[in-house]
C-alpha cells in the first residue's frame, strides 16, 4: 500500500488517537504511515484538503475522502452536505457522546478488526477521557498534577519545534506513557512548562478585561503573557465561563470553556456556539481561529457577552 498520513488534532486526545490508530492499522497491513498535526485554521479550504494523497483523520472534522476517520466532536460536520455523506462503516466511526476519541478507535478496532487492546492503550485512553473532558478531581490536579499523562499534556504547550508532536505521537504508538514522559526532551519541556504555569498563574489577573457575574473575558494575545488553561477558575472559583484570546504559531485563538468545578445548571453548548465563528468543540469547551488579532478579540468579547446574557437571563428566571 502507498503512504498513509494520519492527521490528528494537536492535543493529548488527538495524539493518543493517532498513535493508537497507527498501531492498529499496521496490524491491518498499513506499512507506510506518517503523522501530521492539524488545527482549525486548516479547515478553511476543507474541500481541497490533502488532495492526491491517502489520509486518515482522528479527533477532527469529518472528510469524505478520508480512508479512515474517527471523531467525537458534536461539531465535526462543517456542512449539512458533509453530514449527509457520513455513514458508519468499517473505516469511519463517530460518537459525540464519547469523552474522547481513543475509546471510539479501540472499540471499533475490537469489533471490526479483532484487535486485542494492550494495557498501555487502555491507560492512555483512560487519561484521554479525563483530560479532554476536564474530568479532573479538582483544580489542583488539573494545574499541578504530575503523573506521566499530565506531564505529557502540559509539555505540549512548549513544543521545541513545530513537528515535535509528530515525534511524540510516534513515541506513544511504540511505547507507554512512562516511557514517553521520561524522554529527555519531554523532561526538559515539562520543566519549562511548569515554570510557565507558575508564571501564568501570576500573570493572569492582569489579562482580565472584565468580569460580569459568572463570566470573565481576558486578553492574553501576546507572547509576553504565559497561558494556563485553568487560571480563570483557579483565581475565580465562582466563575462558570471563561473566554479569552491567546496567541498560536498560526495566529490567534479564541478559547472558551465552562468551569468544570462550577458548571452552569442550564448552560450553552460551547462547541456549537464556537461553530458559528468557524471553530468547534464540545458542550463545555470550544475554540476558533479568526483571521486576525482584532477579529479574535472582537469575536471573543461578543461570545463572552452572549454567555453573560444567557447566564443573566437564567438567574432572573429563578
Amino acid at each position: 500500500m502507498s503512504l498513509l498520513t494520519i492527521y490528528y488534532h494537536r492535543d493529548f486526545d488527538g495524539m493518543v488517537s493517532g498513535a493508537i490508530l497507527a498501531r492498529v492499522l499496521r496490524g491491518q497491513g498499513e506499512k507506510q504511515i506518517r503523522f501530521r498535526h492539524i488545527n482549525y485554521d486548516q479547515s478553511r479550504n476543507w474541500d481541497d484538503f490533502s488532495v492526491g494523497e491517502r489520509f486518515a483523520i482522528v479527533d477532527f472534522h469529518f472528510h469524505p475522502r478520508a480512508d479512515y476517520w474517527f471523531d467525537h466532536h458534536p461539531t465535526t460536520f462543517l456542512t449539512p452536505e458533509l453530514q449527509a455523506s457520513y455513514e458508519p462503516n468499517e473505516r469511519w466511526n463517530w460518537d459525540a457522546k464519547s469523552p474522547s476519541c481513543p475509546p471510539i478507535i479501540l472499540g471499533h478496532a475490537k469489533e471490526h478488526w479483532g484487535y486485542h487492546v494492550p494495557e498501555r492503550f487502555e491507560e492512555m485512553s483512560k487519561w484521554s477521557d479525563i483530560i479532554d473532558a476536564a474530568a479532573f478531581k479538582d483544580v489542583d490536579q488539573a494545574i499541578f498534577g504530575d503523573n506521566a499523562a499530565l506531564r505529557i499534556m502540559r509539555s505540549l504547550s512548549v513544543a521545541p519545534h513545530p513537528n515535535w508532536t509528530d515525534e511524540i505521537t510516534q513515541a506513544l504508538s511504540a511505547g507507554d506513557l512512562d516511557n514517553v514522559a521520561s524522554r529527555p526532551d519531554m523532561e526538559k519541556a515539562y520543566a519549562r512548562a511548569a515554570r510557565n504555569r507558575d508564571k501564568a498563574l501570576d500573570q493572569f489577573p492582569d489579562t482580565v478585561v472584565w468580569q460580569k457575574g459568572r463570566v470573565i473575558f481576558f486578553d492574553a494575545a501576546t507572547t509576553k503573557v504565559r497561558r494556563e488553561r485553568f487560571s480563570p477558575f483557579y483565581h475565580h472559583p465562582e466563575l462558570s465561563y471563561a473566554v479569552g484570546v491567546i496567541p498560536t504559531r498560526a495566529g490567534f485563538h479564541i478559547t472558551c470553556g465552562e468551569n468544570p468545578w462550577n458548571q452552569p445548571a442550564d448552560g450553552v453548548h460551547v462547541g456549537e456556539l464556537l461553530g458559528k465563528y468557524g471553530g468547534g468543540g464540545h458542550r463545555a469547551v470550544g475554540g476558533a481561529n479568526p483571521p486576525s488579532k482584532q477579529a479574535a478579540l472582537e469575536q471573543a468579547e461578543e461570545i463572552a457577552e452572549l454567555l453573560h446574557a444567557h447566564m443573566d437571563k437564567r438567574e432572573s428566571q429563578r
